[in-house]
């Protein structure tokens, strides 16, 4: 019988990767990266707009675009609920404890940073599978890049044009 915080955990990224929180092009946007993972085809393009405040810079919203497995697809719906008006400090933080959870082959990570991951905590059983943890990182590799260009380039102003 299979213990039942994995079945939790089953479900959660079975309905994340039904309903894509996040999913769809965002328009006007200040950066987008594009990653692929080799291994199996999964590809992302994510954007990023950012507002600007007293507390630095700040994630006002996401859109992405992409194809592959449902644990590509729900890491990039979890990962929208988890940053969304967070700084780009805190975004940093969790991108390195999601990473962390990612090599830890499966075990937990402390109760402070299970709660700060919220539903991405649902990814821990992946990391026991060597071949599915880039896909469960894609989407916040592609948040990383899009973020630095983002902060590294001059501001956008309105919408960025296509360059295709």
């Amino acid at each position: 019988m299979a213990d039942p915080m994995e079945q939790l955990y089953q479900q959660v990224i079975l309905d994340h990767s039904r309903v894509r929180h996040g999913e769809g092009e965002l328009v006007p946007y200040d950066a987008e990266s594009f990653q692929v993972n080799p291994t199996c085809g999964d590809q992302v393009t994510l954007r990023v707009r950012l507002a600007h405040d007293d507390g630095g810079p700040r994630v006002e919203e996401i859109g992405w675009v992409g194809q592959g497995c449902s644990i590509s697809q729900a890491s990039l719906s979890v990962l929208n609920d988890l940053v969304l008006g967070r700084t780009v400090h805190e975004v940093d933080t969790l991108n390195e404890t999601f990473r962390e959870l990612m090599h830890g082959r499966g075990v937990e990570l402390s109760e402070e940073k299970q709660d700060t991951l919220g539903d991405a905590t649902a990814f821990t059983g992946v990391a026991k599978y060597p071949a599915r943890i880039k896909c469960a990182l894609l989407g916040w590799m592609a948040l990383r890049d899009a973020l630095a260009h983002a902060l590294t380039s001059a501001p956008a102003s309105g919408t960025q044009e296509e360059e295709r």
